[in-house]
């Protein structure tokens, strides 16, 4: 059952308030599976990307699991499968790691070198590794730092009009760079002077055809030097680190940008303009992953969805604030920390699926409908985090919603929805993170 409390003027008052922390009331559409993908029992665990790996125009799903030491983390076995279930190909030692998560696993795909066929490329044990998506076969064995492999992101440090560079890290303190050769091009140890973000942002500001790097509280140039450090009166930036980054708004010059970024620890979410300075800040909670869309037609444009996390148990807020981060209102679910936007009904509007309870909800916090999952799967799922991505998994141009658990992956094929004005690659996208 949920309640919601709303203004006679929307968005003109008091924010809406939806409390959604038990089960769909009757009546509330169940969306099916359109495929169900019991996921490659040995080498496969609940770290999901898709892309097109073997060139037929449709896409397979590569699931990995990962290896956890004292925050040590690297990417132990993966096994890449069609829609179907049949596997493809598998690699690394299955015995070796976990299947669960609490962090991003560094696997992603890409067409690394540029040739029209995708690679999978993760972060072993003290190397980056480049499989043929076709095979699995191993093209390439670059080495890094031992404890370089918490995450992977690829980027365009060195001008070349496509993501050819690569960025790993170790849990917080330092980052590296390295070309497509496979050579070392920086590395930058506690950026500006603080931890580093989860997974590093490249965004390319001041529109020289070379990424910057949102490193951590700091700003790096392509080459690894400092741009900007973020700086704050209300802020505690000894605290935490950067959970996640996202452009709310592009310009013709930084300081036309807009940059949200939450943080952890320092437990505040942020918008800065390009050059660093802030526009606006909102303190005293665990903010952590960023979604920007527009939910609502009648309230400025894009809008901000962020979920509050370390929160008592069944009490976990997702808000929805505006571009001046003035609160439009909040859903409360029993867990909301992984949540994705998707135009699911064709109105040209932004739903919200929010994996622990896989539902959706329109811009004003009503639910629309579940993304249903059999009860033998929520079974095998007790106490682990279910987590969601969207991607076009049907080459329609059109996002589609995954829900994932550590043994299946569960599609949703998005039959009404639009598809956004850029183009929707096949598959989950580049640069696939938790945050």
């Amino acid at each position: 059952m949920y309640t919601i409390i709303t203004c006679l003027l929307l968005f003109a008052a008091e924010p809406f308030s939806v409390q959604d922390t038990g089960g769909a009331d009757e009546g509330i559409l169940k969306i099916t599976p359109w495929k169900t993908i019991v996921l490659e029992a040995e080498y496969g665990g609940q770290w999901v990307v898709a892309g097109d790996l073997d060139g037929d125009g449709q896409p397979e799903i590569v699931s990995a699991e990962n290896f956890n030491e004292a925050d040590t983390h690297y990417t132990s076995a993966v096994a890449a499968q069609r829609l179907d279930g049949t596997v493809l190909w598998t690699w690394g030692t299955p015995d070796k790691g976990r299947k669960t998560w609490h962090h991003d696993v560094a696997c992603q795909i890409h067409d690394w070198d540029g040739d029209g066929a995708a690679e999978v490329v993760l972060c072993g044990d003290g190397a980056i590794v480049e499989l043929d998506g076709k095979s699995g076969a191993e093209k390439r064995h670059i080495p890094i730092p031992k404890d370089a492999s918490d995450c992977l992101v690829f980027c365009d440090l060195s001008g070349a009009g496509r993501p050819s560079d690569i960025l790993v890290k170790n849990r917080y303190e330092q980052i590296w760079a390295f070309n497509l050769a496979g050579e070392c091009l920086w590395t930058s140890t506690l950026p500006g002077g603080s931890r580093t973000a989860h997974q590093p942002f490249p965004v390319d500001l001041d529109g020289d055809g070379r990424d910057e790097i949102m490193a951590g509280y700091a700003l790096l140039n392509h080459d690894g030097s400092v741009r900007w450090v973020y700086v704050s009166d209300k802020v505690d930036l000894r605290r935490g680190h950067l959970d996640c980054a996202r452009v709310l708004a592009r310009g013709a010059t930084p300081e036309d940008w807009r940059i949200a970024m939450s943080f952890c620890g320092a437990n505040a979410l942020a918008v800065a303009d390009g050059n660093g300075r802030t526009v606006w800040e909102l303190t005293g909670h665990h903010f952590e992953s960023i979604n920007i869309g527009t939910l609502s037609s009648e309230a400025p444009k894009p809008q901000i969805v962020v979920d509050i996390d370390h929160q008592p148990e069944g009490n976990s807020p997702i808000w929805i604030l505006d571009p001046e981060g003035n609160k439009l209102g909040e859903i409360v679910t029993r867990y909301s920390r992984h949540h994705k936007l998707v135009d699911w009904t064709g109105d040209g509007l932004c739903e919200l699926v929010v994996a622990g309870n896989r539902a959706l909800y329109d811009g004003q916090g009503k639910r629309l409908a579940t993304f249903a999952v059999p009860e033998a799967a929520l079974e095998d799922a007790a106490g682990v985090e279910i987590s969601v991505l969207t991607g076009d998994m049907d080459g329609d141009g059109v996002p589609d919603v995954l829900i994932t658990t550590p043994t299946r992956v569960f599609l949703y094929r998005n039959e009404l929805g639009s598809g956004p004005a850029e183009t929707v690659p096949l598959g989950t996208g580049l640069n696939v993170t938790l945050y």
